[in-house]
């Protein structure tokens, strides 16, 4: 047989998946995953499922890190990629302007009023990239101020305002920017007042550890900003589109109106790598400021037909399903029910978030038993026991879970906004049975915590 099969590729070729990435790619991937328990086989996935092989159904909490929004598979973006596929149009010619890029811009500032032009590029870095050069040059000045444990992502420009140090290290020199503690309003205005700062990018809720910011925060910050003609650049990368139970995360804090607004990932719909930037005409018509600058900046798959069209479809399965109220009402759902958790176990000390970004937080317990078993993990590796309630809510309850950060005892959930009251009943059961056997004081999932102990101990 000649040609390409995708299906008997597949079928021959699919039980080498882990040995092909050991040889190929990261290798170190399928190393951690076969070390946690978690080098399994999924065969299919819809909706916040996925389902091995032998048929058991394992519950998304993760959502590919908040790609997959509305579920993996949605009917109405499958379709709208067979048509755009099916329609052979004449995409990236990059003399002409086709239609969907303009209509899918048209739709995201539809949800960003104050705002009235969009970049699109391939992914939540390349958003973020566009942003921090669109700054500079729009206020001609060099620095950015970011937040100490922010992550804008991975190039070589948004790592500039990476706030973690294990990324950064070994990548030097990078870009001249300034962090400040989140939250630090005076530390902000201090960097500011020296006249060199471009602008402030912040998630209004970072990842690493689920912190919101504080209440008031943005709308002092973009004040200060403004007062010293520096713009606020808020990522939404992984905390918009619904995420949070409003369309941006912005959006808690009445007045705030960033310059310009990051997004990527869930507008992909899980199929096609998007990223857009939006900011205001006066930003994008001194960054293209003549014929001549025309594509001064530029992407050469950015606004590709395929990408577009799930954009489009993505936006419209939101505004019929009403995703972002279904976001909020199932986040307080969940958030809740976890915080009433809180006394009873004493590893558990906080549950924060706002709609479906939710942070669960272990901490030291106060029982001498407990005690001991906590302070023998924290020695060895900071972060163990929150592995120690991943790996048995995969193995034992089939749900799929991620640390926050490295070094950090908290979980994130972060699931397809689909998710309703049967989900959140699977995983607060689940999590429950998890830390009664933690607080059992022995069992399987202590004798688990002496084995990630000894790895930990080995890389050292």
């Amino acid at each position: 047989m000649t040609g390409f099969d995708l299906a008997r590729l597949l079928a021959e070729r699919g039980d080498e998946r882990y040995d092909l990435h050991a040889r190929h790619l990261n290798h170190q991937l399928p190393r951690m995953l076969h070390t946690i328990g978690f080098d399994k086989v999924y065969d299919r996935a819809e909706g916040a499922y996925f389902w091995d092989r032998d048929g058991r159904d394992y519950l998304d909490m993760l959502a590919g890190f908040g790609v997959m929004g509305l579920g993996r598979h949605h009917p109405v973006v499958r379709q709208a990629l067979h048509d755009v596929l099916d329609a052979g149009l004449a995409d990236l010619t990059r003399f002409d302007c086709q239609p969907l890029p303009g209509l899918l811009a048209e739709k995201l500032l539809g949800h960003a009023p104050h705002l009235d032009r969009v970049f699109f590029g391939n992914s939540g870095t390349e958003a973020v990239e566009t942003a921090l050069k669109f700054a500079r040059y729009a206020t001609g000045r060099p620095r950015v101020v970011y937040c100490t444990h922010a992550f804008h992502g991975l190039t070589t420009g948004s790592l500039s305002v990476n706030g973690e140090d294990g990324f950064r290290d070994g990548f030097a020199p990078l870009l001249p920017d300034t962090a400040i503690e989140l939250g630090d309003l005076a530390a902000l205005e201090r960097e500011v007042r020296r006249g060199d700062v471009a602008g402030f990018v912040v998630e209004p809720i970072q990842g690493k550890g689920v912190h919101p910011t504080p209440p008031g925060f943005l709308r002092a910050a973009q004040e200060v900003l403004h007062r010293h003609k520096a713009l606020l650049i808020a990522d939404e990368v992984q905390t918009g589109l619904g995420r949070t139970g409003d369309f941006f995360a912005y959006q808690h804090e009445e007045g705030v109106e960033p310059d310009l607004v990051c997004v990527a990932k869930a507008l992909s719909g899980g199929y096609v790598p998007v990223g857009a930037t939006l900011g205001k005409d006066w930003i994008f018509k001194k960054v293209y400021s003549s014929m001549d600058r025309v594509l001064v900046h530029s992407a050469s798959f950015g606004a590709n037909a395929q990408a577009m069209a799930a954009g489009l479809a993505v936006l419209t399965v939101m505004e019929d399903e009403e995703t972002v109220a279904h976001a909020r009402h199932t986040g307080d759902l969940l958030r809740s029910r976890l915080a009433a958790l809180v006394d009873r176990y004493e590893l558990l000390h906080d549950v924060r978030g706002r709609g479906l970004m939710i942070g669960i937080e272990f901490g030291r317990p106060k029982s001498l038993g407990l005690r001991s078993r906590w302070t023998m993990l924290q020695a060895a590796r900071k972060g163990l026991f929150a592995q120690m309630v991943v790996v048995p809510l995969l193995q034992r309850h089939r749900i799929l879970t991620q640390v926050s950060g490295d070094h950090l005892e908290v979980i994130k959930l972060i699931p397809p906004l689909i998710i309703g009251e049967r989900e959140v009943d699977r995983f607060v059961e689940a999590f429950t049975a998890v830390m009664d056997d933690a607080h059992g004081g022995g069992g399987l999932m202590w004798d688990f915590g002496r084995t990630l102990v000894k790895q930990a101990l080995q890389t050292h």
